[in-house]
């Protein structure tokens, strides 16, 4: 094969790398990290553009549209286009969008540069921040609606990004210390990351061989390079490239990461994320708005209420930034519904995940394999997960485009196609991990792996057809 030179970097090349086109891209991030900056920053200012300037413009009129008012147009870039397509990119080229694009890295690798540079304290690494954060940030988005108003936008996210500044002026030096530990996108991205097919691989044996001496790669994100397997926690921003001549960027079966993790890999905190989290919290999140059973009990409930002339729970008085009240739109929370969300959340999403871990686990239990946990066997559901994620995102999306008079009778066979394929992905992924020989209690186990994912499954025929 062909081999070419390429020019050294910070004192680290491939020495006569395979003239492979993603290696060379890999190379030139390396060496264009001025550009990528740059792309940052333009990305920082209409960031705060977007989230700032909407949040003090009046509510549109009845005829506005998407394309002559800022307010929609910001609305819809955040919740319509930004979230679904940053989950699908990464579930297709890694955590790219965290390190080439993301507003918050960059501004909380600035911070830490000019910081403190205080180190990190054993509280904030605990595991369990990613799961938390995600949790609370869906939940109280929810009930300050979130999506429709620029308000409740620039306090979620403004608040968040006010905090990874403020993480970067005490924590690190010059690297993502919120990225890392505290972001509520954090536990999220690093499931989806383990199936995309784009990654940075490393040879921890070619980096073991080269003996030369060079500067340690500024790594935003802590990670040990040389011992990197995993895409999970990699922000793709191309600074390692050619480290060695034993990191490149390269393609990988989007099976590859999940089957090949080990049982002393496949952390406890991650399946919880991806349970509880992504598959119970999140699809609730999405689901409840649109739910028959939440009008129903919550009509119960206004009727005994009003029965037993308890009537505080039914005022509309809440702040907006508890609950959402905007009279002017004729959209106002009262307590009760507030607590209802709550409960349909937290309540309804939890059970969908102790539903989802019994499954698992039980199916764990069954196969008695030592090399397949129920941790490890949660993975198989990161395709099912991502691709919820993104469904229940666009259905912000074609509510938008819908409001422009935009046909959209395509959408249920995409819909369809997508619940299609994400569901054969991990039944695909659980068989290999079950299968591994063929015998009855192999198949019983496959059995019971298959039930979380069929209940998924019906859970977001539910949501999308009304099934």
């Amino acid at each position: 094969m062909r081999s070419i030179a390429i020019t050294p970097v910070q004192g680290d090349v491939l020495a006569a790398a395979p003239a492979s086109l993603l290696a060379r891209i890999g190379q030139a991030m390396r060496r264009h990290q001025r550009a990528i900056l740059g792309v940052q920053w333009l990305v920082v200012v209409f960031y705060f553009s977007l989230l700032i300037y909407p949040a003090f413009m009046p509510l549109p009129a009845e005829d506005a549209h998407i394309v002559d008012n800022l307010r929609l147009f910001a609305q819809f870039l955040f919740w319509g286009v930004w979230w679904p397509f940053v989950m699908l990119g990464t579930m297709l080229m890694g955590r790219v969008w965290c390190g080439v694009f993301c507003p918050e890295g960059a501004l909380t690798e600035l911070a830490s540069r000019h910081g403190l540079g205080r180190p990190i304290p054993r509280w904030l690494r605990w595991s369990g921040w990613p799961f938390v954060a995600f949790v609370c940030t869906t939940v109280y988005g929810q009930l300050v609606s979130v999506y429709e108003y620029p308000q409740a936008a620039l306090l979620v996210l403004g608040g968040s990004t006010v905090a990874a500044v403020a993480v970067g002026l005490v924590y690190g030096r010059g690297s993502r210390v919120w990225c890392r530990y505290l972001c509520p996108a954090n536990g999220v991205f690093g499931l989806l990351a383990k199936v995309a097919p784009l990654h940075f691989k490393v040879s921890e044996d070619i980096w073991r061989q080269d003996s030369r001496r060079a500067p340690a790669v500024n790594c935003a994100p802590l990670i040990n390079i040389r011992h990197m397997k995993s895409a999970s926690a990699c922000h793709a921003c191309g600074r390692c490239s050619g480290e060695h001549g034993a990191v490149a960027l390269a393609l990988r079966s989007p099976a590859r990461e999940i089957l090949a993790t080990s049982v002393r890999e496949a952390r406890t905190s991650e399946a919880m994320t991806l349970i509880f989290g992504v598959l119970g919290i999140a699809t609730a999140a999405f689901s409840w708005s649109a739910s028959a059973r939440f009008v129903q009990i919550k009509m119960v409930l206004v009727d005994w209420l009003i029965e037993h002339d308890w009537l505080a729970l039914l005022q509309d008085n809440a702040p907006w930034w508890l609950l959402t009240h905007y009279p002017a739109a004729h959209d106002v929370f009262t307590w009760l519904d507030g607590l209802c969300i709550l409960a349909f959340i937290l309540g309804g999403g939890g059970a969908l995940g102790l539903a989802v871990w019994a499954g698992v686990w039980l199916a764990a239990r069954v196969l008695r394999d030592p090399a397949l946990s129920w941790q490890k066997l949660s993975l198989a559901l990161v395709p099912m997960a991502g691709v919820g994620v993104f469904l229940g995102l666009s259905m912000l999306t074609l509510g938008h485009i819908k409001a422009e008079g935009i046909t959209l009778d395509w959408v249920p066979a995409v819909r369809g196609g997508l619940l299609a394929l994400a569901s054969g992905f991990s039944a695909y992924l659980m068989l290999r991990m079950c299968l591994v020989r063929l015998s009855l209690r192999a198949v019983a186990g496959l059995a019971l792996a298959l039930m979380p994912l069929g209940l998924i499954v019906r859970v977001w025929l539910a949501v999308l057809f009304g099934w």
